[in-house]
């Protein structure tokens, strides 16, 4: 790929010429246009994004409590801890002879993965019942090396108190591991057998370097690779587990903040869908909550949209059963009502107010300005619709400041889809929330989905979306190229569409259900996908203005083409025009520049998806990555056009300084 050169209007003649209007700025690019959306599935949180390493940590796993670990020795499951939403604990006993052991191993979330000269903050609860001082052992271990020893790192922690009382203690880990695991004994105060007794509870293991450095932190290289996408808008918590299997089984915000030891676990709602990708263990341990959403949101310069349960729980799991679903009363509804208000309360409100100071106490006292709400997930039909309305218009009346999402249903178009949108135009919803997971073939048709919708109406949120090649449901660049033609669409309409997110977010090699995802990674390792460099470049180059564009050859429905959009930054002072081509090779194009008498620094970004069956993997990231350049200038006649030949399946980026 060379750079193109900026010719004349005489220059040779063109496959497609594409003419933007560079003096005549549009509709208004919304500063939340593309964003992200977190839902925890693939182990996108315990085991991904929250650097958590152990698994069940409060030993809340249900019906086994012991998931996740394996006990040797005398070990017995207490209910009476210390913490009233998390009462269990281990009980380690001696086992009375000084070459008999007790204790714990935890295998974490498909291992545990540790650096060399990394170190890593273990944290326990632990108490002595009989008031007999004891010690406990941690190991960072190997259990199926070849060396001498399966022990590489470690610390000895002496525990005193007949009280609970919380001990730490940092370890540098001695090797690189990918599949460790945490091993903890109980010993005397001279490192043999134990012979007492000791209490543990809330065992956690966590990087000391985290994202910005917070204890209950994000793992780091997954949360830069969110930073770096520039996110204008970040959806969270879901998605289906917003709704739950049952209403019980909901993602309850509330029980996502406070105190990270006394967050109840929730069982997901993930683990039980797949039975040919089964995890029993797939629990939430709400360590990843709302607080913690809303200090990434900020520290990535996002705005927050959290999305809250309307009194439904999934309907795909319970096929529109009344007796699944609250009651369509206010009266019924009241508890779902009361979420959505203390929640803006948690987020908005002074530190006088109940959830405003609770947030406060976390480390917060500034509120997070939240704007945005969206009420109920992917759902549909008068179940839907009149419980919508009772929430939305109590939000409504309490806090009109707040713009209400509402859904649209599962399904791109058809009967459900269209009666959802009808029902949201009533509702006056800010934005209906559209959700496609489609193959090549829907995309080839959908160029102009958005040219006609109804200006009047709400505003759209594309809020989750990818490309599924049939047999290659995996993240290839073949399926990529599709989005990156679609989203021209999204960007020409800037005007309706107000928010756009891909999803899934993110994936653990080990761990995952749902495919193709826009980021993947191991214990240690992370590959950013080539839709994640899809969403990046729109991202990152978003502009302020929609500029009027016109295609000398737009491709027909269900065809290949070359498909543009062009902004105007008015920050950076430049036009920004993003080219698709989706065609099997490659074609010649005139980037007209009417407006602009001659063109100024230019740089192009190209992004190569033309290896079909191409993804970047954690063994090989870097196979599919943008590449910047110089624009070389060679000024023709008129001096305002960019003649370049543009490869099969390839999106460029151009950014051109008036």
């Amino acid at each position: 790929m060379g750079a193109a050169l900026v010719l004349g209007t005489n220059a040779m003649a063109q496959d497609y010429t594409l003419t933007v209007q560079t003096a005549k700025p549009g509709a208004e690019v919304q500063p939340t246009m593309y964003g992200i959306f977190f839902e925890d599935i693939n182990f996108a949180a315990d085991g991904g994004l929250y650097a958590e390493l152990v698994k069940n940590r409060s030993f809340e796993f249900t019906p086994d409590h012991l998931l996740g670990w394996q006990a040797f020795g005398k070990v017995e499951i207490k209910d009476d801890g210390p913490f009233d939403k998390n009462p269990h604990y281990a009980r380690l006993h001696s086992m009375g002879h000084g070459d008999w052991w007790t204790g714990l191993v935890n295998e974490g979330f498909f291992g545990i993965g540790v650096e060399k000269d990394k170190e890593y903050r273990f944290s326990v609860y632990a108490r002595v019942p009989d008031g007999k001082a004891q010690m406990l052992r941690v190991q960072m271990i190997e259990p199926y090396t070849q060396e001498e020893h399966q022990e590489f790192s470690g610390a000895d922690i002496k525990v005193t108190s007949k009280d609970w009382q919380k001990y730490t203690a940092v370890i540098k880990s001695r090797k690189t591991a990918d599949k460790a695991q945490l091993r903890l004994f109980l010993c005397d105060e001279n490192g043999r057998s134990g012979s007492g007794t000791m209490d543990v509870e809330h065992v956690s293991l966590f990087p000391v370097d985290t994202w910005k450095g917070h204890e209950n932190g994000m793992r780091k290289d997954l949360a830069q690779a969110l930073a770096d996408m520039k996110p204008g808008v970040f959806r969270f918590p879901g998605g289906c587990i917003v709704e739950g299997v049952t209403l019980e089984n909901r993602y309850n915000w509330k029980n996502s903040v406070g105190p990270v030891e006394n967050r109840p676990y929730n069982k997901n709602r993930w683990e039980s869908t797949f039975t040919y990708r089964y995890y029993p263990d797939y629990f939430q341990s709400y360590g990843l909550g709302f607080y913690e959403f809303f200090l990434l949101s900020e520290e990535i310069g996002s705005e927050p949209l959290p999305v809250l349960n309307v009194g439904m729980a999934c309907q795909y799991q319970n096929w529109d059963r009344e007796a699944a679903h609250a009651p369509a009363t206010v009266e019924g509804l009241q508890p779902y009502i009361d979420d959505c208000l203390d929640l803006i309360e948690f987020a908005n409100g002074g530190t006088d107010t109940k959830w405003g100071k609770l947030r406060a106490d976390m480390g917060h006292p500034k509120p997070f300005n939240m704007k945005l709400l969206g009420i109920g997930n992917e759902q549909w039909g008068d179940f839907y619709f009149k419980r919508v309305k009772i929430v939305a218009d109590a939000v409504r009346k309490a806090h009109p400041e707040i713009k209400i999402i509402g859904t649209s249903g599962p399904n791109s178009e058809g009967h459900d889809f269209d009666i959802g949108w009808e029902a949201m135009k009533r509702q006056k919803a800010d934005l209906v929330d559209e959700h496609f997971y489609r193959p090549i073939s829907w995309f080839q048709n959908q160029w102009e989905r958005y040219d006609k919708y109804d200006r009047k109406g709400p505003k759209v949120f594309a809020g989750e979306y990818a490309c599924h090649d049939r047999g290659k449901k995996y993240n290839h660049a073949g399926a990529s190229i599709y989005e990156a033609a679609f989203m021209t669409g999204l960007e020409r309409n800037a005007d309706i569409v107000h928010m756009a997110t891909y999803a899934p977010l993110f994936s653990h090699v080990d761990g995952w259900q749902w495919r193709p995802d826009m980021i993947w990674y191991d214990n240690l390792r992370v590959a950013c996908s080539a839709s994640y460099w899809v969403q990046a470049l729109y991202a990152q180059n978003k502009g302020t203005n929609v500029l009027p564009i016109t295609n000398s050859n737009f491709p027909q429905k269900g065809e290949d083409g070359v498909l543009a959009s062009a902004v105007w930054d008015k920050d950076r002072q430049e036009v920004i025009v993003k080219v698709a081509n989706t065609c099997g090779e490659s074609k010649t194009v005139s980037l007209v520049l009417e407006g602009m008498k001659q063109i100024g620094e230019a740089r192009v970004v190209m992004l190569d998806l033309s290896n079909y069956d191409g993804e970047n993997t954690v063994d090989n990231p870097h196979l599919i990555e943008p590449k910047e350049e110089k624009v070389e200038t060679r000024i023709g006649q008129g001096g305002n056009t960019i003649a370049f030949n543009l490869p099969a399946k390839s999106f460029y980026v151009y950014k051109v300084k008036k």
